[in-house]
């Protein structure tokens, strides 16, 4: 398995300062384990892009460049959110009809700046046309603002707040996004670790109560992991600096280790 380090957190604009730290702690824990639940030795390769904290435009060239010339299904670790737009910038060149279905407590749909944030980079990439909005589905939400709700409807952008999940069930749930997720040409997983409640992930900047548990997030994960148009896979915004006993870094690390399989990664 390739994993790539992305350590770059001015997407979130001094809101995320921290994330940077992020893929060098999760690589560090993810040492410690020898293999995974499912027996599976972890055998692994580290990359790191260079990028520049000072400067958002030149980091998401440098990302893109990285990504598009990739030639093996990567785990890439942030950094906040916005590292996930030059990422699938790059993954859409690489295959056709992409998708992405995105975790996250926020719909990171809130405005078309340029480059964009860690709150604004699923709609950039949107408005400029690297991502089909009927290939989108974006898993707990469950914080938005009117701007961002209106946006997603309008738009028919699909979507599972935690209020649907628990009304619906987590096996049903996951028989949609299995189904929708075979229609697109190749699949890119993006996780941001505030879908997750803070009691399992208190290590991030944006504290949303009423999320998921560790074990109803990997029931998700573990099922479209098995997907074999499954191309690409992100981690992002833990921040060790806000981390309590390291909990949300291990978390991140037992997560990436449940990737581990004989197929796909």
């Amino acid at each position: 398995m390739k994993i790539i380090k992305i350590p770059f957190s001015a997407g979130g604009l001094g809101k995320t300062n921290g994330t940077e730290l992020a893929p060098s702690k999760i690589v560090e824990e993810l040492r410690k384990i020898s293999i995974n639940q499912g027996g599976i030795k972890l055998d692994f390769n580290v990359e790191t892009v260079n990028v520049n904290n000072c400067n958002i435009s030149e980091t998401n060239e440098n990302i893109y460049n990285y990504i598009i010339q990739n030639d093996e299904m990567p785990i890439i670790l942030g950094g906040d959110h916005s590292i996930t737009y030059p990422c699938f910038k790059a993954f859409s060149k690489q295959f056709d009809n992409p998708g992405i279905i995105v975790f996250d407590a926020h719909p990171d749909c809130e405005n078309n700046f340029s480059p964009p944030t860690h709150e604004d980079y699923l709609r950039v990439l949107i408005e400029e046309k690297y991502l089909r909005k009927s290939n989108i589905i974006i898993v707990g939400l469950r914080r938005w603002d009117t701007k961002e709700y209106d946006y997603l409807k309008k738009n028919k952008i699909k979507f599972f707040s935690m209020k649907e999940i628990i009304s619906e069930g987590l096996t049903e749930v996951s028989e949609a996004l299995m189904s929708a997720a075979l229609n697109f040409g190749s699949l890119y997983i993006s996780l941001d670790i505030d879908v997750l409640d803070p009691a399992f992930a208190p290590g991030t900047g944006y504290l949303e109560p009423f999320g998921m548990n560790t074990q109803d997030l990997m029931f998700f994960l573990r099922r479209l992991s098995n997907l074999r148009n499954l191309k690409a896979f992100d981690l992002v915004e833990i921040n060790p600096k806000k981390d309590i006993n390291d909990i949300t870094v291990k978390t991140g690390a037992m997560i990436i280790s449940e990737l581990f399989k004989t197929n796909n990664f």
